[in-house]
């Protein structure tokens, strides 16, 4: 049986990151928000990334407590900081975003396209935040299957959303939308 749950910084950092996403993700930018919705259109992608995000996450401790694809303790340490890292990325993100965030896909009814911050070189930092915590989170439990189960479950789930938040942004902002993509990558700077 391994022993990551010796390691109280894998759980506290489990928290710290469930923490930032209840205020940072959730209150804050509720409190922040000025406007009323002007559409909606998240076809499931919200529900879709929470179960990628669960069942990747369950995945990675299964793979650690059953001792499958064990990597050496070390890995802990980097998939901690990876955590730590993405965790101050996408509340960077959101922060910038301000108001209109949310976790669903929709549109505010005085949202214009925000390209400051990191949004100056990515469309989506935010989940390029998700993606490096929980690729983060597959070190740190130390399975190198769960970082698999990660890049496949959750990377299709954050690929779905993009694709949904994209069409909506085009539809809404059209030309000018098509400039910024232009200009910036999606998810990992000067390649994707």
């Amino acid at each position: 049986m391994t022993q990551f749950y010796d390691e109280p910084i894998v759980l506290f950092s489990l928290l710290a990151w469930i923490l930032s996403e209840i205020i940072g993700a959730g209150i804050v930018p509720y409190l922040r928000r000025k406007g009323e919705v002007k559409t909606k259109s998240d076809r499931g992608s919200g529900i879709v990334v929470r179960l990628g995000a669960f069942a990747s996450i369950w995945l990675c401790f299964y793979f650690a407590m059953s001792n499958i694809a064990i990597l050496p303790g070390w890995f802990v340490y980097v998939g901690i900081g990876m955590m730590l890292a993405g965790i101050a990325l996408r509340q960077w993100a959101i922060w910038i975003l301000g108001g209109f965030f949310s976790t669903s896909v929709r549109i505010i009814s005085n949202q214009k396209i925000v390209k400051r911050g990191p949004y100056a070189i990515l469309r989506h930092p935010s989940y390029t935040g998700l993606l490096i915590i929980m690729l983060g989170m597959g070190l740190a439990t130390r399975t190198w299957l769960g970082i698999a189960a990660t890049l496949v479950l959750f990377g299709s789930a954050i690929g779905y959303r993009i694709n949904v938040e994209e069409n909506a942004m085009k539809k809404e902002f059209g030309k000018e939308y098509m400039e910024y993509s232009k200009k910036t990558k999606r998810l990992v700077p000067f390649l994707y």
